[in-house]
């Protein structure tokens, strides 16, 4: 069985690929959470933290500087803010947070491969060497280098 070669990332996108793979962590823990029974209270916590720190400026960088390259009306960007919206109301959703926290590790993962496989190698294939060059710019803050208080899936 052939495994897939993986993607040779533009400079300009590593920092957004980092925080994807911090994404897919998130992910691993609410699902490690679950497993290990803790409370929906510690885990809905997290999510609260993790949207806060990752996935606001993360979602508001993808949004203002990379989605722009492909366009609006381009039908990839199109899903990926559909996901986006979805992702969002997810991690606010306070009616029912087992149910809003299963969802939201199912889509984030989802999301960010969609994001990883598809989307950004047809960023990086068409953006010109002036606008990776804007992107490489932007100073996408690390935050995942802050440590969450309560690692409930240690």
């Amino acid at each position: 069985m052939n495994k897939p070669k993986p993607i040779k990332r533009h400079e300009a996108l590593k920092p957004l690929s980092r925080q994807h793979h911090f994404g897919l962590l998130f992910s691993w823990k609410i699902r490690k959470g679950f497993s290990k029974d803790v409370s929906l209270k510690r885990m809905k916590s997290y999510a609260n933290w993790f949207f806060k720190t990752e996935i606001k400026p993360h979602f508001k960088a993808e949004e203002k500087h990379i989605f722009p390259i492909l366009g609006k009306e381009d039908e990839m960007v199109k899903r990926a803010l559909k996901e986006h919206r979805r992702i969002k109301r997810l991690f606010k959703d306070t009616e029912n947070p087992k149910k809003s926290l299963s969802l939201l590790e199912e889509e984030l993962q989802s999301h960010i491969r969609f994001e990883e496989r598809i989307l950004f190698n047809e960023i990086q294939r068409i953006a010109t060497p002036e606008e990776l060059e804007t992107i490489e710019k932007i100073h996408i803050k690390d935050s995942s280098k802050s440590e969450y208080s309560d690692p409930f899936w240690g």
